[in-house]
C-alpha cells in the first residue's frame, strides 16, 4: 500500500472510526489517540496487508480491540449523551417538539447504555454508523446469526422500554 491507496481506502473511515471509539471510551481525547494508533498501525502493517478485502471493517475491528485495551487498564468511565452526535435541528419545530425529541433521545441514550456490551455495540454499528450485517461480523468478529440475535434483542429492550414510558408516562 502507498500513501494515496492509504489516503483513499483508508483515511475516509476516520469519522466512524472516531465516533465508535468514543462510544466505548466516552473521551475525545482518548478516541482521538485511539484512531491515530489504527492510523499508525495500518501505515506500518501496509505491506502484509495485500489480502484485506474490506479496509473499513479492518480498521474499525482495530478501533474496537485499541478500546477494549484502554478501558481494560482504566477504570470504565460513562459515555457521551447520544444527542451530542446527532442533533435534530429543524427551522419549524416549536420549542415543545424539540423538548420532547431531545427528551426522547436522552432516554433513548440511556436504553442503549444500558444494554449489555454486545448488544450496544451492535446496534451502535449497525442503527448509528449504518454498517451491514457482514461488516458488523467483521468488526465484532462474530457469526451472522450472534449479530442479528444482538441486534434483535437490542431494538426490542428498547422499543420496550421506550413504549412502557409512553403508555404509562413516567
Amino acid at each position: 500500500m502507498n500513501i494515496e491507496a492509504f489516503q483513499n481506502r483508508v483515511l475516509p473511515a476516520k469519522n466512524k472510526l472516531f465516533r465508535f471509539a468514543l462510544k466505548f471510551l466516552g473521551n475525545e481525547e482518548e478516541a482521538k489517540d485511539v484512531v491515530q494508533e489504527v492510523f499508525i498501525r495500518v501505515w506500518n502493517g501496509r505491506d502484509q496487508m495485500n489480502e484485506v478485502q474490506n479496509w473499513e471493517a479492518w480498521c474499525m475491528r482495530i478501533t474496537k480491540n485499541l478500546s477494549l485495551d484502554r478501558i481494560r487498564a482504566v477504570t470504565r468511565r460513562q459515555t457521551q449523551p447520544i444527542e451530542d452526535g446527532y442533533h435534530v435541528l429543524h427551522e419549524s419545530l416549536s420549542p415543545y417538539e424539540s423538548t420532547e425529541i431531545q427528551e426522547s433521545m436522552n432516554r433513548i441514550d440511556q436504553f442503549i447504555a444500558a444494554l449489555p456490551e454486545k448488544q450496544r455495540q451492535v446496534i451502535h454499528l449497525r442503527d448509528v454508523e449504518g454498517y451491514s450485517y457482514n461488516e458488523i461480523c467483521d468488526i465484532m468478529e462474530l457469526d451472522m446469526n450472534q449479530v442479528k440475535v444482538n441486534l434483535f434483542r437490542a431494538r426490542n429492550a428498547v422499543r420496550e422500554k421506550l413504549m412502557k414510558i409512553n403508555a404509562y408516562g413516567l
